[in-house]
């Protein structure tokens, strides 16, 4: 038992997998209580992930000359190909501007990318139609990985970047009527044809306009030197940052911006090279500039540890665009195989945390757990481990969410891999409940109502796709199996280990020592295309929550009393909501994270039965926007007023900025009078309270 928020103390019973609550009247915050169930077939969602044909037939090639010497198995693993069915990201993002979320994923070579509207809006049901092809967005000949979306241009509608494996990535300029025009190259952001990973959008110089950073590994996915044989093969690959120019046009500042050679070592070996599987902008030190983050992995263990191939690399933005390595100062020279990333604000202290998921604790002989990191103010980051939860799954894709509306961060995170001789198997779709605010999490092994250890998922974000004010789950998957008498516990292989998981973890074996003494044979598990899984909130545990969709007014205010800063998708901006008599919590605006994946850009707080709070915005710049008296249930627009309320000591000067910015936005049909009219009151409170 522990104090509530409204000093009332708060009993939590479990009973069914349900939260009741006793003892308490007034604001409560109830954990738990909700279930996710997989509806993609009821939405109507046929999905398949296409698996690249040249990486097939390595793996196809290998696999009929079975059965081969025990003594090839060192090589033939690491000339098995990296991700034969590609490596998904998806993203969530409302392209039609209707006010349903829809959904991107993208596809291997001759097959669709699909776009699925979501036909809330037109039907008042949540299934979806796949109009990529209409649209112009299947990028057929591609084999697509990740993906980033966002308003590049300003213009009112999110545009979409597609990076790839092997084949140069591809820019869709949104039209603004349901279709797509394919403007790559006259946006110079075709790349190098490197093996992307994915990639992810913001303003790294503050000039109101989208750029993009893209994530690459390593120079040939038809093998598996570079992650089986370490530092003993070295053609890494080096990330790329293109500046938004304006008009749609980039320019690739990789090498001026600081973040190019940074692993130490010979150029003509590493060329600056990186081993990306994640990357991420997002202004993790609330300076008002955003940052870059890319989670490396280490692939086997470093010969030696000052190459540093396996941290968590995050590099400090000057405000200009400039990047400064500060890993280690920050503390995040942590060995791993990280794959994904994820922030919030776990402890609820106002400072910026982030989850990431690595290796696991059950391959391999050590332990190199997906795990969260707590930030403070000072900018460095703390690695509390994992707790009592003692060790964690193998993890790709994962985001962070206030799955059940109770007022605090929790966790979701997919994984499993296939690793040649076998498809590990120990993830079922983790949900990390954070308990009160605390960064204390434990493990909601009810709520994952469909076991997804036999899919091979990757990309995995969040968002309220049927509007019932709890967020849902939406993954993509490389491949799927079915399991056989071949599917063992893991635990044979690394022992029990006093976690949880251990009743999860598995492996499905793919071949075998013991038909043939001396020979390894193929066991021909049953492998399937990978799919896409709507994992929907079923809602319903009494808690509620608000939503706030952000508005860049770049183009919008533009006066002499104000002008516009921000990108149209406020991305870049962090949000924070303090429910009433409630602790903060701190929510960044991002446009890729995960692994290779988008999750909503709407701004999602639960607050239990709290009736109302104050929301805040820290925009790109500095401004802050304050929004008194919101109330449980509403979903309402945030648009950037360019007036500082704390930097500016004349109150009549303020209203003034502040009365011409919402005026112009009500002209132009951003807001309605009645919403300006209460942006001005608020900003005026605002005003008062820091004076």
């Amino acid at each position: 038992m522990r104090q509530s928020r409204n000093s009332c103390l708060r009993t939590r019973v479990q009973a069914a997998g349900a939260a009741l609550l006793l003892g308490c009247t007034g604001a409560v915050w109830a954990d738990g209580g909700v279930t996710f169930e997989n509806v993609s077939a009821a939405a109507g969602v046929t999905y398949e992930r296409a698996p690249t044909p040249s990486r097939l037939a390595v793996l196809q090639a290998s696999i009929a000359t079975s059965p081969f010497p025990n003594s090839e198995q060192p090589n033939r693993q690491a000339n098995s190909p990296q991700k034969q069915h590609g490596a998904p990201g998806v993203a969530l993002f409302d392209y039609d501007n209707d006010g349903d979320l829809d959904i991107y994923v993208p596809n291997g070579p001759g097959a669709n990318n699909a776009l699925l509207q979501n036909q809330l809006a037109q039907s008042g049901h949540m299934t979806f139609v796949d109009v990529g092809a209409a649209a112009g967005v299947s990028a057929k000949n591609q084999d697509s990985n990740g993906v980033c979306v966002g308003d590049t241009d300003n213009d009112g509608d999110q545009d979409l970047y597609v990076v790839a494996a092997g084949f140069r990535n591809l820019f869709f300029r949104n039209n603004g009527n349901g279709t797509f025009s394919n403007v790559t190259q006259s946006a110079k952001l075709e790349g190098y044809g490197r093996n992307a990973s994915g990639c992810a959008m913001g303003d790294v110089n503050g000039d109101g306009l989208l750029d993009i950073v893209v994530g690459n590994t390593y120079d040939d996915w038809t093998q598996r030197k570079e992650v089986f044989f370490g530092f003993g093969y070295t053609s890494l690959q080096p990330n790329e940052l293109y500046l938004n120019k304006g008009g749609n046009v980039f320019q690739d500042v990789s090498a001026t911006s600081g973040i190019l050679n940074i692993i130490a070592g010979p150029p003509s070996i590493y060329f600056g090279g990186s081993y990306t599987w994640a990357i991420s902008m997002v202004d993790y030190d609330q300076d008002g500039d955003t940052d870059i983050v890319w989670a490396d992995t280490q692939g086997a263990p470093p010969a030696d540890v000052s190459q540093e191939r396996s941290a968590i690399r995050l590099f400090e933005n000057d405000g200009t665009g400039f990047f400064t390595d500060v890993t280690h100062a920050a503390g995040l020279a942590i060995w791993g195989s990280w794959m994904g990333l994820s922030f919030g604000d776990f402890n609820c202290d106002n400072s910026m945390d982030f989850f990431g998921t690595n290796f696991g604790r059950y391959v391999g002989g050590v332990v190199q757990n997906s795990r969260w990191l707590l930030g403070s103010p000072n900018g460095t980051f703390t690695d509390p481990q994992v707790g009592d939860l003692q060790g964690t799954p193998f993890g790709w894709g994962t985001t962070v969410l206030d799955y059940d509306n109770d007022g605090d961060h929790d966790i979701a995170f997919f994984g499993d891999d296939d690793a040649f001789f076998f498809s590990i198997a120990d993830n079922p779709g983790t949900i990390l409940q954070n308990q009160g605010c605390s960064a204390n999490f434990t493990w909601d092994k009810t709520a994952m109502k469909t076991d997804h250890r036999l899919r091979q998922v990757q990309g995995a974000v969040s968002g309220d796709l049927n509007n019932d004010g709890f967020e849902d789950l939406v993954t993509v998957a490389t491949y799927r199996f079915t399991p056989d008498e071949n599917f063992r516990p893991l635990t044979q292989i690394s022992g029990p280990t006093g976690s949880p998981f251990d009743e999860v973890a598995r492996f499905q074996n793919q071949f075998t020592g013991r038909i043939t003494p001396g020979f390894t044979t193929y066991l021909n598990p049953q492998i399937f295309n990978g799919d896409l899984a709507i994992d929907l909130n079923s809602g319903g545990n009494g808690n509620k929550s608000v939503n706030f969709e952000l508005v860049g007014s770049r183009g919008l205010i533009a006066s002499k009393n104000a002008v516009g800063k921000s990108n149209r998708d406020g991305i870049g901006a962090v949000v924070s909501f303090t429910p009433a008599g409630g602790k903060k919590v701190l929510q960044p605006i991002t446009a890729g994270s995960s692994y290779n994946s988008v999750d909503s850009m709407i701004a999602h707080f639960g607050i239990g039965t709290t009736a109302t709070g104050v929301a805040e915005v820290l925009w790109q710049g500095g401004n802050r926007t304050r929004l008194y008296d919101v109330k449980a249930g509403e979903k309402l627009a945030l648009p950037e007023i360019p007036c500082n309320f704390a930097g500016n000591s004349s109150r009549n000067a303020y209203r003034k900025c502040v009365k011409d910015s919402t005026g112009q936005l009500v002209k132009k049909g951003i807001v309605t009078q009645s919403h300006a009219n209460r942006l001005e009151a608020s900003a005026l409170r605002a005003f008062d309270e820091a004076h």
